[in-house]
């Protein structure tokens, strides 16, 4: 598409967008003293308008029935986490007997990799991307010291010498090459710092064909790109609800487990109650019996306010559609792109930028990673002065997210001209 660097093209598109009306959804901050450019929900998603209501909704419950609210409020606590399943599937590409929303990011990669990282004999090895997000690193490591086994069972696919992005061929390679010695493939879906995108079916259907597990970190993927988790046979996945869905500070994340393994009640598992069937669980009797699919990994009964701030969100997403907010997200995202090209052309001889998320919009989301050569962290400094609210990565990236859901054309172009006034 030809685009202009004008504020009234900007705002023409805007005109012309779809899912304009839903910027009125959410709350922006107002701690700047200038208007706030928000470009973080690959961080932390802004507040729905609907989540402060819903939660007193739940406190006024929680005055008005106490204990008994698990059953007379109005969104029954006792089943709260099943008001999120359909809407949350739909996101992800799954069936409702596939996903559960519960616990946090971390905490859910370990349950899915106790189950699902079982080595024996000489398959013991464990396939991530290099320099993955270090809560991934760390788990992953965890669960190799767990099962007694020492770190060169853990293979790292990096960019080659002089790239920045890992070739996904390079992926399948090693998964060919490692063979009958692997055990999982566990690989963040969007890369959480260059922002690109990885073939999630093709990872799967290659991890598949020498016998290993296929796990998912989707993070920076839920609510951002189109999955499909159900149709690419992934084994498992995990995603926390904060960033692009919007769950609060820390708020519930999700879990996926394909419905292959829904009635697999062998699957090794650390248990908890709330997994336990439902028709017997007050019965408290020893003996784990899991619910059948997601629901099966929970383990404590539902964060109620969290969820109720989670739901306000996907109600949200419910009704733009996961269809219309990818269409725009690679409009808008190629728009920004556009302006943040022309500023570094034009001031090349003092501060260039490389954006090292690829061009390709079928290899990224709503992220863009500005490599930046020449002002480095002053030049971000003087960008949150001028009221843009944007992300740094050392050595020297600034991380950009314009969220379809809330940020318009105008955001894109007024982020270009305060990132040309703050490179003077």
């Amino acid at each position: 598409m030809f685009f202009e660097s004008t504020l009234k093209f900007a705002k023409s598109l805007d005109q012309q967008d779809p899912l304009n009306s839903f910027r009125q959804e959410f709350l922006f901050p107002d701690f700047h003293e200038k208007n706030l450019l928000y470009f973080t929900g690959n961080s932390l998603g802004l507040q729905p308008k609907n989540a402060k209501k819903y939660m007193l909704e739940e406190l006024d419950d929680w005055q008005k029935y106490g204990v008994e609210g698990h059953f007379l409020s109005r969104r029954p606590w006792y089943s709260y986490h099943e008001n999120l399943t359909e809407m949350v599937a739909d996101i992800v590409g799954a069936k409702p007997i596939e996903v559960v929303v519960t616990h946090s990011l971390t905490t859910n990669l370990h349950l899915l990799m106790v189950s699902f990282f079982q080595p024996e004999g000489k398959r013991t090895k464990i396939i991530c991307e290099a320099k993955a997000f270090p809560s991934d690193q760390y788990a992953i490591e965890s669960q190799l010291n767990f099962h007694g086994l020492g770190l060169d069972n853990l293979i790292e696919i990096a960019p080659r010498e002089g790239e920045l992005l890992i070739r996904e061929e390079d992926i399948i390679a090693k998964i060919n090459e490692i063979g009958d010695e692997l055990a999982l493939v566990m690989i963040g879906g969007v890369n959480y710092y260059t922002g690109q995108l990885f073939d999630m079916k093709s990872i799967t259907t290659a991890g598949h064909s020498v016998g290993a597990k296929v796990g998912f970190d989707l993070a920076h993927a839920a609510g951002n790109v189109e999955l499909s988790l159900n149709a690419w046979g992934v084994d498992f996945a995990a995603w926390c609800g904060y960033k692009y869905l919007n769950s609060s500070p820390g708020g519930v994340a999700g879990m996926f487990v394909h419905e292959k393994h829904a009635h697999n009640s062998t699957l090794p598992r650390f248990a908890g109650w709330w997994g336990h069937n439902k028709e017997t669980r007050f019965e408290m009797k020893p003996g784990f019996s899991p619910i059948p699919g997601a629901e099966g990994w929970q383990l404590s009964n539902a964060p109620v306010m969290g969820m109720a701030i989670q739901l306000a969100s996907l109600e949200i997403f419910k009704k733009a559609g996961m269809s219309r907010i990818s269409e725009k997200r690679n409009l808008l995202t190629a728009y920004l792109e556009y302006m943040i090209l022309g500023v570094s052309e034009r001031n090349k001889e003092t501060c260039s930028f490389e954006i090292i998320t690829p061009s390709d919009p079928t290899k990224r989301g709503a992220q863009l990673s500005i490599l930046v050569h020449g002002k480095g962290k002053a030049l971000f400094d003087a960008l949150c002065e001028k009221g843009v609210v944007a992300d740094w990565r050392e050595p020297n990236v600034i991380r950009v997210a314009p969220a379809p859901l809330y940020n318009s054309f105008e955001d894109c172009y007024w982020f270009g001209k305060f990132l040309e006034a703050a490179i003077q």
